[in-house]
């Protein structure tokens, strides 16, 4: 065993003697290349003198980058995260003057501007070279990783440590792809833009894939909270107004997705999918895991390891991962400007404007958030956790703005595929065998905005059905993206409730939108209305709405006949009477009438709800936001999402088909059923709840309830 921890430690000497050699090299090209750089004195070195100079500057960097740049960043925790990021280089940049101050008689100097360069080369080439040395060194890589993550766990006094030996049940790895059709995927998998997928489908003990249904809310809020809390229960959509208090409920607002995480959590009596040694990564809720980074429900808590940005350090604390992130963030911010430029010179159709800070917010979502989650993720697996659920956005903001089956959305799903390939490649190694399934909570349908289609927005067009004034210029609600109020978080701004609806007079009716699902409520009517009322007040609005070449049909509570589906043509079918493929649902499909007559029960649905026109020959939509890929409604592919699972598990349908060969699984919660039998099959059953106290549910010390045990 002695000889075991010599043979380790020369070879870790040998590796940290390499990366200073790489480095030194790296120093003495910058120096002849860069004329604001020089490593020797003014009158002039010895070859040897300034290659000694270079060895000092590049040892004491990398010193100074080791045990002061995880300091740094710590400390700059309360900084925003993208501002943390802009920070990177001239940190970085200031730490290189630091180290060239550092060398005898003053012979290294910089200009800020140059250190700044220098410093990011130097960081980039030794992590590549000490990730190059380790990755040769299968055990050396596992190690090292494997003691980072342990060194977290024990610092934040969670878990137990891992041995190493790669044995012992296996964990699981929950990847969703937010907003990935399951005929995208396939689709992707076909063409070689996605080979790992196409890998895990096309070898036949590998992976199977199956596509999923939604319920009418075919939105993120919904389906991840089905999917890890067991419950989809009162989410009519991905925000709607609630009389009782006069809120506007929005899915992706802190504060919205803590009390719909509470509400879950007292429905469901148990904590969710992860309680039992758990990791939530980058998903709206927390699913009862006791590791959170990036969890939007705990955006707003306090305490250690709650805030919403505590992922950011694992990650920034690294100054290769910093520089590495900023400068794909900066060349992602050009790619959408180039790209949207291109589709404007094309004139693409449908098309909306991507300009002001959405470079931004693609960036972050495709390069920032990506980067976090996918480190933390590999972080859970050598630390040995039981089951992580991470979600990636990247996809489903692009095709928002480029179209779900855009050469911009493709160009993401390959850089997804990547981030897949790299968390197979790390689960070799890790303490313990890991089983990978990939999912989506949703898809996506294509379809020019109801706006850009008819030249007025939903909301005006209830105003007109109302007899209220109408603006010139339509108003358009703002996009339900995932990424654009995770950006607010991080900049420490305010989410806001959706455009002006909030400040409507209790005369107004509140119309708020989620994607092709539109909804509209009237506040100064006590409870939901009815479509009497609503006809004695407002004789036009509802035959104005039902009769629009853009709008499917509505759905509306009726005094006499119970609620109804209204249509075009004065078609009036209640809703116990709904049958798919005939009325107004006759487009949308299998499973339309029992997701209306489901949602009908939710005491949160809308006075009226409105499901945007669908076409089954193209697949098209219109939605009420600025998107040209939308999801929220019924309609498409958008209901349509996959689950690709390896074959050592247990089918995921089996248990719901009965003697139906054609059986689907059927909303999110049952997938969590799904889920959760597969954690018992390897982990053993799931930790119980005890008790629920209505508002103190959620545990004091993680943000998720308490378990018995």
């Amino acid at each position: 065993m002695s000889d075991g921890r010599w043979r380790t430690a020369g070879s870790a000497l040998m590796r940290v003697i390499a990366v200073w050699a790489v480095s030194t090299l790296t120093l003495l090209a910058l120096a002849g290349i860069l004329p604001d750089f020089q490593l020797q004195s003014d009158n002039g070195d010895s070859i040897t003198k300034i290659a000694f100079t270079a060895a000092w500057g590049a040892g004491a960097f990398g010193l100074l980058s080791a045990l002061v740049w995880p300091v740094l960043v710590r400390a700059l925790l309360i900084v925003p995260a993208l501002v943390l990021g802009m920070l990177v280089f001239f940190l970085n940049g200031s730490l290189l003057l630091v180290a060239l101050r550092l060398i005898p008689d003053g012979r290294g100097d910089a200009n800020p501007e140059t250190a700044v360069v220098v410093a990011a080369v130097m960081s980039a080439v030794a992590s590549a070279t000490s990730t190059a040395l380790a990755v040769r060194d299968d055990n050396a890589y596992r190690r090292r990783l494997s003691r980072l993550a342990d060194r977290r766990r024990r610092r934040s006094g969670t878990g137990r440590g891992t041995d190493g030996g790669g044995s012992g049940p296996p964990g699981t790895v929950f990847i969703q792809l937010d907003g990935v059709g399951h005929d995208v995927l396939a689709q992707a998998a076909a063409d070689g833009v996605m080979p790992t997928v196409a890998h895990w489908i096309e070898d036949g003990p590998g992976h199977r894939l199956t596509p999923w249904r939604t319920d009418w809310s075919s939105q993120t809020g919904a389906s991840q909270l089905g999917i890890l809390h067991g419950s989809t229960f009162d989410v009519p959509a991905f925000r709607w107004y609630e009389k009782e208090t006069g809120d506007v409920v929005v899915s992706n607002r802190p504060a919205s997705a803590l009390e719909l995480q509470r509400r879950a959590i007292v429905r469901t009596r148990d904590g969710g999918l992860l309680t039992l040694d758990g990791a939530s990564r980058g998903n709206l809720f927390s699913g009862g895991a006791d590791q959170l980074a990036l969890v939007l429900s705990m955006a707003a808590r306090r305490g250690k390891g709650r805030r919403s940005r505590a992922g950011y350090f694992a990650y920034f604390s690294d100054p290769a991962n910093s520089v590495r992130t900023a400068l794909s963030f900066a060349a992602e911010v050009v790619r959408e400007i180039v790209q949207s430029t291109r589709a404007r010179l094309r004139q693409d159709t449908p098309r909306i404007k991507r300009g002001g800070l959405y470079p931004f917010i693609r960036a972050f979502a495709t390069v920032v958030e990506r980067d976090v989650v996918v480190s933390a993720v590999i972080g859970d697996m050598f630390a040995g956790r039981t089951a992580v659920y991470a979600d990636l956005v990247a996809y489903d903001e692009v095709a928002h703005h480029s179209g779900p089956h855009s050469r911009d959305a493709a160009k993401v799903l390959a850089r997804l595929d990547r981030s897949l390939a790299l968390i197979v490649k790390v689960a070799e190694h890790t303490p313990r065998p890991y089983r990978i399934v990939l999912l989506s909570d949703h898809g996506q349908s294509p379809g020019e905005t109801f706006a850009g289609a008819y030249g007025l927005t939903l909301k005006d067009l209830v105003r007109a059905g109302c007899g209220l004034p109408v603006p010139r210029r339509a108003q358009r609600t703002k996009s339900a993206s995932e990424a654009r109020d995770a950006v607010r978080i991080a900049l420490h701004r305010p989410v806001e409730a959706g455009g002006t609806e909030g400040a409507a007079t209790p005369s107004d009716p509140i119309v708020l939108a989620s994607g092709n699902l539109g909804l509209i409520s009237f506040p100064d009517i006590e409870g939901r209305a009815a479509r009497e009322q609503l006809d004695r007040r407002h004789p036009a609005l509802l035959a104005t709405l039902a009769d629009h070449p853009g709008i499917g049909f509505l759905l509306v509570r009726s005094e006499r006949h119970g609620s109804v589906v209204l249509g075009r043509g004065g078609a009036e079918i209640p809703v116990a009477e709904l049958k798919d493929g005939e009325g107004p649902l006759a487009p949308f499909g299998p499973g339309a009438a029992a997701a209306v007559r489901r949602t009908d029960t939710f005491p949160h649905v809308a006075d009226v709800m409105v499901n945007s026109m669908y076409d089954p020959e193209t697949g098209c939509v219109h939605a009420f936001e600025e998107q040209i890929g939308s999801h929220g409604g019924l309609g498409g592919r958008q209901s349509r999402p996959f689950l690709l699972w390896p074959r050592s598990m247990s089918d995921p349908v089996a248990s719901h088909a009965s003697a139906d060969p054609d059986a689907e699984l059927v909303g999110a919660e049952q997938v969590h059923e799904v889920l959760r039998r597969w954690l018992r099959e390897c982990s053993g059953p799931q930790v119980p709840l005890t008790a629920i106290s209505g508002a103190d549910s959620t545990g004091e010390e993680d943000g998720t309830v308490q378990a018995a045990g």
